[in-house]
């Protein structure tokens, strides 16, 4: 299976309203994008039909108009990655090799010829095990700031995450557990097209990619099963190498899909050659699942993003955990199944570029434990049954752990009651008060003490009536221009006769 668009014009194959919907995308949006299965899988079962020689794609060319004093010679070395590439500059375009030519002479220029420089990726965040090896190199970790290049090889760990920055502002964010290799990452000298085709061996990878300026600028993420290829959108495609299926969603923009015997890895057009169009079309907010050596999966439509339940909480208690509300059905029945399980990820940036924590649950709640206390960005989707994750929402919050305990005894010799508390958190910059209620019902609707603007830790209440009391100590601390409150549990005593 091969993903790629091309002119929206040409495309085939599926039909109906998501077809008529992506073509009219591309054309209104002028997005291209490329991506195909690698080589068939061993499953794959071999045709009986007889062999056909595949016809030769006939040469393509760029054009190059010359400036005053361009010799051959020094339009192929500058523009092709052979020097002596100068004579086929002769015999094309029929011209003789003098010292130099004047401007505005057209020339074609063979775009498989054609040079490409180097680039390098960066590194911009990179959190938990993360580590990187070039050629044979042993793997070493990973740190923010790296540059790699072609040839490197990435992998994660359990809660490690990368996330890499091209020359153009592209991201890609790979998840834990991955493995991701850096095949190609060029530039053509000539157009400045970008070729760029990364090795997806396990987990997901995550791609921001910006619009596409070149007509043959070329991205790729392949995956033992699929290679999937955009230019101008945002997606995500996963490899499970246990199912070995390949999961692709589409959150902006539009990827083409072929099958496996329309576009091998080596039928992919020299720089310089556009994309061409695909059989068919995946548009935003739609996805795919198709396993190795099968047909191409169905276009769903991708499930809506759940809620958080109450977003605006401060995330104070001894675990970072939040509650989801499934989205509602109504409306979405017809073209997605339901949640099955949810994804929630925790990042320092709304973008999600710097992943620290990524968990599924089968349930709309999910506790990530400890974190240390700061501003974050929670990211939640849910996931259908076909494995497709499906849109996400994203919020801020912050996590300060800030909690208040007490405790309460009898004063030797007399009814008098101390109470004693204390708070977990308390930075130099905060003020703390606190206020005391207590009442003889555990809603604490009627105190028989009730003090506020307390500031110390301790509290004796006296002359009690024998009976059942309940109390709680409520703390207040304002830092940064907010206030922040938390409360003890609702505590009871009985004093006797």
């Amino acid at each position: 299976m091969t993903f790629s668009v091309g002119d929206a014009s040409a495309i085939r194959g599926r039909t109906g309203s998501p077809g008529r919907r992506a073509s009219a995308v591309l054309a209104a949006a002028g997005l291209f994008a490329f991506a195909c299965f690698a080589p068939a899988s061993a499953h794959a079962q071999p045709s009986r039909a007889p062999k056909q020689r595949a016809k030769a794609a006939p040469p393509a060319y760029v054009a190059y108009v010359t400036h005053a004093g361009d010799t051959l010679y020094g339009i192929a070395s500058r523009y092709l990655s052979d020097t002596a590439d100068w004579a086929v500059l002769s015999r094309l375009n029929q011209v003789p090799a003098p010292r130099r030519m004047p401007a505005g002479i057209a020339l074609r220029l063979p775009a498989d010829k054609l040079k490409q420089d180097p680039e390098t990726a960066r590194v911009i965040a990179t959190s938990g095990p993360a580590e990187h090896a070039s050629g044979a190199s042993p793997y070493l970790p990973l740190t923010t700031g790296a540059t790699l290049g072609e040839g490197d090889r990435i992998r994660t760990g359990p809660n490690g995450f990368v996330t890499l920055e091209l020359s153009d502002g592209s991201h890609l964010t790979m998840t834990q557990d991955g493995a991701l290799d850096i095949d190609r990452l060029r530039r053509t000298t000539l157009t400045g097209a970008g070729d760029r085709q990364l090795e997806l061996r396990r987990g997901q990878v995550e791609s921001q990619v910006t619009h596409a300026t070149k007509k043959d600028d070329r991205f790729q993420i392949r995956s033992p099963s699929v290679v999937a290829g955009v230019r101008g959108t945002r997606f995500r495609v996963a490899y499970d190498g246990d199912a070995q299926t390949t999961a692709v969603e589409v959150l902006d923009g539009a990827v083409g899909v072929d099958p496996v015997a329309a576009l091998s890895r080596k039928s992919a057009p020299p720089p310089g050659v556009p994309l061409q169009a695909s059989a068919q079309l995946l548009t935003e907010r739609f996805g795919s699942v198709t396993r190795a050596g099968a047909a191409i999966g169905d276009a769903v439509a991708l499930l809506p993003a759940p809620a958080l339940k109450e977003p605006a909480r401060v995330q104070d208690g001894k675990t970072v955990a939040f509650d989801l509300i499934p989205a509602e059905a109504a409306g979405a029945a017809e073209t997605a199944t339901s949640a099955t399980t949810y994804r929630v990820q925790i990042s320092r940036d709304a973008d999600q570029l710097d992943l620290i924590r990524d968990i599924r649950v089968s349930a709309p709640h999910a506790d990530f434990g400890d974190l240390a206390d700061g501003t974050y960005f929670v990211r939640i989707a849910a996931i259908d049954a076909n494995g497709l994750e499906g849109l996400p929402q994203v919020y801020a919050f912050e996590r300060r752990q800030f909690a208040v305990g007490g405790s309460a005894a009898p004063r030797m010799g007399g009814h008098d009651y101390e109470f004693r508390w204390f708070v977990s958190r308390s930075p130099a910059s905060a003020q703390t008060r606190f206020r005391f209620v207590m009442a003889t019902t555990a809603d604490l609707r009627h105190p028989i003490v009730d003090r506020a603007d307390l500031t110390g830790g301790q509290l004796v209440v006296s002359d009690l009536p024998p009976g059942v009391y309940y109390w709680t100590i409520v703390a207040e601390q304002f830092d940064n221009g907010r206030l922040y409150a938390t409360a003890s549990a609702v505590r009871t005593f009985t004093l006797a006769r």
